[in-house]
């Protein structure tokens, strides 16, 4: 099967890559394994979020030039602070035209309530989600933090106290139970936001939701609810707000998280709505390699007929999703055995503070400045390596992962699309 790009690889990065090409008319497979970890994410989108030496980053592209002193490696070091600038415009352009309104830009962080009621610094968020500004407060002195009678993943007790204590707001607590629910109710596996947000995006439902979280929520200025509703698109949300006259904003719960799935939704059904292929449940097994080229990819599902392409982008993710492999001795690309960024003492690959930077977070392939991947210290001539399979940064540390992701997969896209015009 012949194509013009071969993705290995079907979230953020995969998909950012993918849509940017499927745009410039390139013929485009991406090949998806499994489940994409946006269904584990919060659904909002980091840029750069802190310096290597701890040093908070309030305008992320100003802070570019340190970022590049202090991790050389860095995929935005190796891109350059005016591409990144610049992409950093794309990526959100490209959201848009999947039709996902995001708040937020590049220029400045803000802030975002997190399911703990905590905040942190972020680049975009679903507008459902409640944000502040870096150096500003909520817009309420009272909330009413309503959970879901028998749901465990969330606890509106929780984000009460933290918003209490940290912004001096007056929370309160509630757990609202509607019939309808009770039949996933009595089966815990069924339990989960996804199933939930199903059932509650009915019209039919729509009336006694808004009619019990009005009770609950008082005279409370706004409400939190968690984010179990609108799976598909925002009209949910925005009828119930309609009928209570209020506020209502939505926190991410444990995964599967809806918000997260409906980024993946979003941007999986804009490149295919453009012409672009999936192949869902695949996996590439191995890789031919002649004349520092990929030549062929032998898949899981497709026994002995390659995929052949001109170009091939490794979005597989990093030991979540099997992208990067540990055993006792070493980490290691599985597919190409590519150059990876890691620690040859395994002692050294973990801290023991659990919540210190951990060193095995940096580890990944190797790559050029044009994020090509290395192989025996040479870059392979048609293999990119994006997103977290790419090594040389710490996305929880620096809160830069998705960031390294789009920008890293339009980025690749780009170069492609200028090589296929220049042949």
């Amino acid at each position: 099967m012949q194509f013009d790009v071969v993705v290995i690889g079907g979230g953020l990065a995969g998909l950012s890559c993918a849509v940017g090409l499927a745009e410039s008319g390139r013929r485009c497979v991406v090949v998806s394994s499994g489940q994409s970890a946006l269904y584990f994410s919060s659904g909002s989108l980091d840029l750069l979020a802190q310096l290597p030496d701890g040093t908070a980053v309030a305008e992320p592209l100003e802070a570019l030039p340190a970022l590049a002193q202090q991790a050389p490696q860095h995929p935005y070091s190796l891109m350059g602070a005016a591409r990144v600038c610049a992409l950093a415009g794309e990526a959100e352009r490209l959201l848009q035209r999947c039709g996902l309104p995001l708040y937020g830009d590049s220029r400045r962080n803000h802030l975002r309530i997190t399911p703990l009621g905590m905040r942190r610094a972020t680049w975009l968020s679903p507008q459902a989600v409640p944000t502040t500004p870096l150096d500003g407060d909520l817009p309420w002195h009272s909330i009413a933090a309503i959970g879901i009678e028998g749901f465990l993943d969330f606890q509106p007790q929780m984000v009460a106290s933290s918003l209490s204590q940290s912004l001096g707001v007056h929370a309160t607590v509630a757990h609202l139970h509607l019939p309808a629910l009770d039949r996933l109710r009595n089966n815990p596996s069924e339990f989960r936001a996804v199933n939930i947000a199903r059932l509650l995006d009915l019209p039919q439902h729509g009336e006694a939701l808004a009619e019990e979280v009005q009770r609950l929520a008082g005279d409370a200025q706004a409400v939190f609810l968690p984010a179990c509703l609108g799976l598909e698109s925002d009209r949910p949300l925005a009828v119930l707000q309609q009928t209570l006259g209020k506020p209502v904003c939505l926190l991410p719960t444990l995964p599967p998280s809806v918000l997260g799935m409906r980024l993946h939704h979003a941007l999986r059904q804009r490149f295919q709505q453009l012409g672009g292929m999936v192949m869902p449940g695949d996996r590439v097994l191995r890789a031919e390699i002649a004349g520092g080229r990929v030549t062929g990819l032998m898949t899981r599902n497709h026994g002995d007929i390659p995929l052949r392409a001109r170009q091939v982008v490794l979005a597989s993710g990093s030991f979540f999703s099997n992208g990067l492999v540990a055993d006792r001795e070493r980490i290691y690309e599985p597919v190409f055995g590519l150059d990876v960024f890691s620690k040859a003492d395994r002692a050294e690959w973990t801290r023991r503070d659990l919540f210190a930077p951990q060193p095995y977070l940096q580890f990944g392939v190797r790559t050029d400045d044009r994020l090509r991947a290395l192989r025996q210290g040479q870059a392979l001539e048609n293999l990119y390596a994006i997103g977290a399979v790419a090594g040389g940064y710490d996305p929880l540390q620096q809160g830069c992962g998705a960031g390294v992701s789009m920008l890293g997969g339009l980025y690749v896209a780009q170069q492609i699309v200028a090589q296929g015009e220049s042949a």
